[in-house]
């Protein structure tokens, strides 16, 4: 401790900062709440049902088993005419999202956004013109988050080494965890469901860096040295941004 409150933290050095996608850019609660719509049933029933399956470290779409056992949620939709909850629309942006990734590529910083998502979520990011370096998904790559044939496969799109390469997510299973296993600094945002359950259930690994704000990024992480290495001076592949 200082007499200013706690020691300052030295910036951790990276040539990549790629983000996961639900709960860490997107707000998730407009999908749920129009899941329980969809589904006639109480909305605090549906936050209920998600955060234990979360509790019991089961799949997200165990929730429904909760809340709507037997029912074919996909037909039900079907026939309600609406338009499916899991889609990404601006507003569900959380509000420091493009403050955040202007920033550090401002900084000298490459920035991407892969996430275990369809390929559908390329498509809605790309339409509302967020700047990125490399954007893709589980879906493309056809690897899922937590193995380490997706983290292998973000490393090698980046064409830096994995200690340049820091991943942004809120899930200790899904993104801490893997990612300090595959040698990337890991980043764990605390909001959401997820960060804050599994954060009281488990201990959070050491290494791991916390923030509660994409915000804080700019402040704890910096952008490498370059490094005299073939990978490190190769073009990033993917969707991205010309920005």
């Amino acid at each position: 401790m200082t007499a200013d409150g706690p020691p300052r933290i030295e910036p951790v050095a990276v040539a990549w900062v790629v983000f996961d996608v639900g709960e860490t850019i997107v707000d998730e609660t407009r999908m749920w709440h129009e899941w329980a719509d969809v589904l006639g049933v109480p909305r605090f029933s549906m936050a209920a049902a998600v955060g234990a399956v979360i509790a019991l470290g089961h799949d997200h779409r165990e929730a429904f088993d909760f809340v709507a056992a037997g029912v074919d949620r996909r037909a039900v939709l079907a026939r309600s005419g609406r338009p499916p909850p899991a889609r990404i629309e601006p507003g569900d942006l959380y509000p420091d999202v493009r403050g955040a990734l202007a920033a550090l590529r401002a900084s000298g910083i490459r920035v991407g956004i892969v996430g275990n998502q369809p390929r559908a979520t390329e498509d809605a990011l790309t339409s509302m013109d967020i700047e990125v370096d490399l954007l893709a998904s589980s879906d493309g790559w056809s690897a899922a988050k937590p193995s380490s044939a997706f983290f292998g496969r973000l490393v090698a799109e980046t064409g830096a080494p994995p200690a340049d390469v820091a991943y942004v997510g809120d899930r200790l299973d899904n993104d801490v965890r893997p990612a300090l296993a595959a040698g990337l600094h890991a980043v764990l945002v605390r909001r959401g469901p997820w960060s804050r359950i599994q954060a009281a259930l488990s201990p959070i690994p050491e290494g791991t860096i916390v923030v509660d704000s994409l915000s804080e990024l700019a402040d704890v992480l910096r952008p490498a040295a370059p490094r005299d290495s073939p990978g490190a001076a190769s073009a990033p592949r993917g969707r991205g941004s010309r920005g």
